[in-house]
């Protein structure tokens, strides 16, 4: 069943590739289990069995593509599921019947559940995290970090965005971000800034992490768009942030400021301030629980 945010991966994209070496990994040789079950027709009703939000069915209806089996999707992407559903429902609910020979409904299950459980889990923390924020009063953005799993990378930035959040920088390619090291090795902010403008041009931003309010200033006043107030306390960082805004409010310097380092769900409330634009935190993908998710071949008239 196709989302709206299903549009944003691409007909030809490489994630499509990736799903091909996923099933190739799994199976590098023989399919020993194939053999038992052989090709016979059957169904399988595929299930969610822990409240969250259901993400990843582009990713798993391409498992199913690739091993020739039809889907029949009876939930949605992006739709949260209770526990009172569930506890209504038996324990689990009926996500997709998917029909196909028995050899393949059990290649394509195993990738399809880990796809759909690692996706849905993100997009969960996402909302959860997202719904914490609006409930405190928050208005700004809540965003991912690039701490993503290597080659899971746009699925994890896809269920962050189901899920409700900000993505924030793709790659190293999609926005200048200017740490430490690169202050460092640079000499100054000054320095590293002008010399990072010099090639991004006016189509991408430059953002600047800083550990004090001294080098925010240099940063907004060297032409940074986005000032990464890392690792700064709660109040402290309220602060701060207060005092930058107040500082440049009459200037004619544009920049957005975001807070990062250590944030979860126990401590955001503490962060959460209207002057800060983003909140950016691994949280909600970097050691996220998972969905659980399970398949089940239906006994013969039960579908």
């Amino acid at each position: 069943m196709a989302s709206e945010y299903s549009n944003l991966l691409a007909s030809n994209g490489k994630w499509k590739q990736q799903i091909t070496d996923f099933l190739t990994e799994d199976v590098p040789s023989f399919d020993f289990g194939g053999f038992v079950v052989g090709d016979k027709q059957e169904s399988a009703s595929l299930y969610i069995k822990q409240s969250g939000l259901i993400c990843g069915v582009p990713f798993a209806q391409e498992v199913f593509n690739q091993c020739n089996l039809q889907v029949d999707w009876k939930l949605k992407e992006g739709q949260v599921i209770s526990e009172e559903e569930l506890d209504k429902a038996g324990g689990k609910l009926v996500v997709a019947l998917v029909y196909g020979t028995a050899k393949n409904i059990l290649l394509a299950e195993r990738t399809a559940l880990n796809l759909l459980a690692r996706s849905s889990g993100i997009a969960t923390q996402s909302y959860i995290t997202k719904k914490l924020a609006n409930d405190s009063g928050y208005t700004g953005l809540i965003a991912g970090t690039r701490k993503t799993t290597p080659g899971l990378r746009q699925l994890e930035k896809y269920s962050m965005l189901v899920g409700g959040v900000d993505t924030h920088r793709y790659d190293l390619s999609s926005m200048v971000m200017l740490k430490d090291n690169h202050i460092t090795s640079t000499g100054s902010i000054t320095k590293a800034v002008a010399k990072a403008r010099s090639v991004c041009g006016f189509a991408m931003k430059i953002e600047v992490e800083v550990d004090n309010e001294n080098d925010a200033i240099e940063a907004i006043e060297a032409g940074a768009d986005v000032i990464m107030l890392d690792n700064f306390t709660g109040d402290e960082l309220i602060k701060v942030a207060k005092s930058l805004k107040n500082h440049f409010k009459n200037s004619n310097k544009s920049f957005l400021l975001e807070c990062s380092g250590g944030l979860t769900l126990q401590n955001l409330s503490s962060y959460l301030s209207n002057d800060i634009d983003i909140y950016s935190t691994s949280s909600i993908h970097q050691g996220t629980g998972i969905i659980d998710f399970s398949l089940k071949i239906n006994k013969q008239g039960s579908n």
